[in-house]
């Protein structure tokens, strides 16, 4: 038994016709997305380097915007339902060869087709409790790393603070070593000044003595 047809599959559809890329290069991605919720489709599309994830990101986002604005449907709840390319028409053309012959350069062309439709309440479920694990872990995660970061800058705080406290220990005992290097030059002089007092005193007594 055959599957519906094409134009008889449930859902909301969006077509783009006459995309000038072949069908084959197109097939590769939509395999990607297919029977994907629209959120986990967007991610594929968005980490897929191939040119053709642009183009059909945009029809995704075009049957998604039909299903909420014309059926009235949830965006989270959807799914890509079927996801296809059909051929389109091909341009013929020629460029010149050797010896005056032509060689055949076949510009094909595609029509992309993407249909979403509503997930059954099962999955529609599982993929809930899934997105709340998600979103709990990624809270703890962020949690997590803003303690980490707080204990880090605590750490960086306690460490600036130990190191100017160490600094200021040194500069009071340089200013110490200093102020007492200044007695001490105050003392020699004034030892000095003493001593030269004594001197010119005796040398002054000598002096009269002598002329006595």
């Amino acid at each position: 038994m055959t599957g519906p047809k094409t134009n008889e599959r449930p859902g909301t559809r969006a077509v783009l016709r006459h995309f000038h890329m072949s069908a084959t290069k197109a097939r590769v991605v939509l395999n990607l997305i297919r029977g994907e919720d629209v959120q986990t489709a967007r991610e594929i599309l968005a980490g897929t380097t191939r040119e053709a994830a642009d183009v059909i990101g945009k029809v995704l986002a075009s049957a998604v915007a039909n299903a909420v604005n014309n059926d009235g449907l949830n965006a989270d709840d959807l799914y890509v339902a079927a996801a296809y390319a059909d051929e389109g028409v091909t341009m013929k053309r020629f460029t010149p060869r050797a010896r005056g012959r032509a060689g055949k350069i076949f510009k094909r062309s595609c029509h992309i087709v993407v249909i979403v439709a509503r997930m059954d309440d099962d999955r529609l479920a599982i993929l809930r409790a899934a997105r709340s694990a998600q979103a709990v872990a990624s809270r703890t995660r962020r949690v997590a790393s803003s303690r980490r970061r707080a204990d880090q800058t605590a750490s960086v705080n306690k460490r600036e603070a130990a190191a100017a406290a160490a600094a200021e220990d040194a500069n009071t005992e340089i200013d110490a070593v200093e102020v007492e290097s200044v007695e001490t030059e105050n003392i020699v002089e004034t030892t000095n000044v003493v001593e030269a007092t004594t001197d010119e005193t005796v040398s002054d007594d000598t002096t009269e003595e002598t002329d006595k």
